[in-house]
Parts: structure tokens; sequence; C-alpha cells
């Protein structure tokens, strides 16, 4: 599920939605505007729209602002300049930590905590990826060491990492255009070219990281819950389908993995102010066999929420990718074994996220994301025909 940045803008959300427009038309070229909004308001995990909406104004101006010292402290450490204007969140926390805009005289930064971070490559191996990225032609956000030439800092009781600020629109929302898929088929052919070692596929893409059978795990969270909540049900009805998911190339050998970003989805990224494409979210970097990433990009950019394939933009896809290393990995359905494998650690965090959850904040967010996420796994149907739909 999308999340809202901590001050949402109505203006961003319309402009996710026309975005959003151009790629369902090409599916279905009789989808309004409206359509268009309804569907982003679902991405959100809201029914409508107007629900959408009415969230936005519930939550404006409700970014947190850092004390003025610690700002300047992080400045200082990473040589950023003087401080010019309030420190603000912008986002709630992620599994990572939180991020967080800061300008100083000489220009706007991006900093965030790292307290959470489970590294799969350390943060030089990342930031050493980030700079052949960007050689290659890949823009994304530079990353700062500080003055004694660290990536990350410890400053006020946390750990910091920073970077540039490179001024861009809205996270994408998939189903994109085919031009933008075209643009992620480019980026992620750029990285795998690359050709960075590595010594192991990302652990959340290996392997299941908990043990606990689907069924056991509905179980439980039912009999946690005392069956008060929608998100137990639907995980419940889903357990079908999540165990045939799970059979999907279990038995197959891995292919060699290569050094990449690992995450590159449509909240990873942005256009800038000419349409090009902006990477951000490096700090998940880690080992992934080029067919398997590959795979995971036509699932996350070609899909949309009702599990209608773009068939042009999955094409498109695919074509970027080979114009930009003159040939596609072979695809299969076992290449989709990495993103299924993501996709069920990722439920087990949520679940065990909204069973724990505490705040009242905290169960609102929890149950409405476990929901979404549930209602919008893909099928092997999906998966089959997203293959025959990339060529």
């Amino acid at each position: 599920m999308k999340t809202l940045p901590d001050n949402p803008h109505l203006d961003h959300l319309r402009q996710q939605a026309k975005d959003l427009l151009a790629g369902l038309r090409e599916s279905d070229p009789s989808v309004t505007l409206a359509d268009a909004q309804a569907t982003l308001a679902d991405q959100y995990g809201f029914r409508t729209w107007p629900d959408l909406k009415a969230e936005v104004d519930r939550m404006g101006g409700r970014a947190d602002t850092a004390d003025p010292a610690l700002a300047q402290a992080i400045a200082d450490r990473f040589d950023l300049g003087s401080v010019a204007g309030p420190m603000r969140s912008l986002a709630r926390p992620d599994d990572m930590g939180r991020r967080w805009s800061v300008s100083t005289d000489r220009g706007s930064w991006l900093v965030r905590t790292m307290d959470t971070w489970w590294p799969i490559v350390d943060a030089e191996a990342d930031t050493a990826l980030q700079l052949a990225a960007a050689a290659a032609g890949v823009l994304l956000p530079a990353p700062v060491r500080s003055r004694t030439g660290e990536i990350i800092e410890s400053i006020g009781g946390h750990h910091w990492r920073a970077y540039e600020h490179l001024p861009a629109g809205p996270p994408l929302a998939a189903p994109v255009s085919a031009a933008v898929a075209h643009s992620v088929g480019g980026v992620l052919a750029a990285i795998h070219g690359l050709e960075l070692p590595v010594n192991r596929i990302s652990p959340w893409h290996a392997a299941r990281l908990n043990k606990l059978s689907w069924a056991d795990l509905a179980a439980t969270a039912c009999n946690a819950t005392a069956g008060d909540t929608g998100w137990a049900a639907a995980l419940t009805a889903a357990v079908p389908n999540l165990v045939d998911l799970d059979s999907i190339g279990r038995d197959e050998p891995a292919p060699e993995p290569v050094l990449t970003h690992n995450t590159l989805g449509p909240a990873q990224t942005r256009l800038d102010r000419d349409g090009r494409l902006l990477v951000l979210g490096w700090e998940h970097a880690g080992g992934q066999p080029p067919a398997w990433e590959l795979a995971n990009a036509l699932l996350d950019w070609a899909v949309d929420p009702a599990g209608q394939i773009n068939v042009a933009g999955a094409r498109a896809l695919a074509a970027g990718y080979q114009d930009r290393a003159a040939r596609l990995p072979a695809l299969e359905l076992a290449s989709f074994r990495g993103a299924l494998t993501s996709l069920a650690n990722y439920v087990f965090e949520q679940v065990e996220a909204a069973s724990t959850a505490v705040t009242t904040e905290d169960r609102r967010h929890a149950d409405r994301s476990v929901r979404h996420l549930l209602a919008h796994l893909p099928t092997r149907t999906t998966l089959e025909r997203l293959l025959d739909a990339a060529g």
C-alpha cells in the first residue's frame, strides 16, 4: 500500500492521478480521470477519492520539526552549510528509520535515520553502486559523505545518512505509461550491465524468513485479534493463493546474482522537471539475478491493483531493457521466485506489525495496509499473462 507523506498536498495527488491515467488508458482507452483517481485512492488504501482527500485534509500540517540544534549538528557533520529553516519529517518511519528534509545556505538536502536498517551489503558497497550507476547515466540524488569521509554518522542518538535533494514530482503509481516503463527497463539494464560482484542473493529475496505456515499464521492472527479486525479474516481467505505462490520456482536453482538496486518499484522513483526517471532508495541494495529483478519490475510496473496488465507497458519495459543491454535475460515463471519470496516476507512483516500495533493511529494504518496488501496479491494466472505480455 502506498503511504501518504507527513504533510500531503492535494496537488501532488492530482498529478499522480494524471500520470496514472496515462498507464490505465493504454489498457482501456475509456478510462476517465475519475477512474484514475479512484484507482489511486485504492492504492493508498481508501475506498474512494473523496475518502483520500479527507485523509489529506486530516493530515495537513502534521510533519514533525526537528530540534534546530540537531539540524545544525547534522549539517555540520556532513558539511551541508548553515541551516536556513526548519528540518521537517517527510513520512512516517519505515523499515530503516525516518526521512527528513533540511535547507541550508548551500542548498536543499535529504537526511534520514538508519536506526533499524538491516543492511544486505554495507554502506560503502551501496554507495559504490550508486556512483557507478550515476556514471552510467542513472539519475539519482548523490550520496553525501561526512567531513571525515563516513557514509553513516551517529548524531544525537541516531544514525544518519545524507543526500543532495533533486527537485522532482510525487512518487509514481502503477501501471505507468509505456514511455516511463521503457525508462525503467533502461535503468535496470544499466545497473545490471555494471556487473558489480556480490557474494549472495539478498536474504529478503532468497528465502522465507519466517517458516510458520500460512494456515498457522492465519490461525494465530485470528486468535490474537479475537476476530475483531477485517485483516485477520482477509488473511485466512488468502491462504490458498499464498501457498500456491510459495510453490513457484521453489525447486529451481537460482541464477548468479549481481549487485543491484533490489527495490526498484514506483515508490522509489520520481520524474524530474524534464521528465527523466529519478531513482531513490538505494539503501536496500543487494544481490539478485538480473532475470529475477526484471520479472519483479514487470510485476511492480505493469500491473494495476485489480490485476489488469498494461500490455504496452510490459512490452515497453522489456524493450527498454533490451535497447540498453542488447538482449533480455531469459524469463520464465520461476523468474518471479525472488519477487514472490520478497512478497511473502513482506506479508509476514505487515501481519506482525498489525498484530502488535498499539496506538490508534498505528492500528488504523496497519489494518488498512494489511487488508489492501492481501486484496491485491498476484496470482499464478497474472504472472503467466505478464510473461506473455512481455514477449
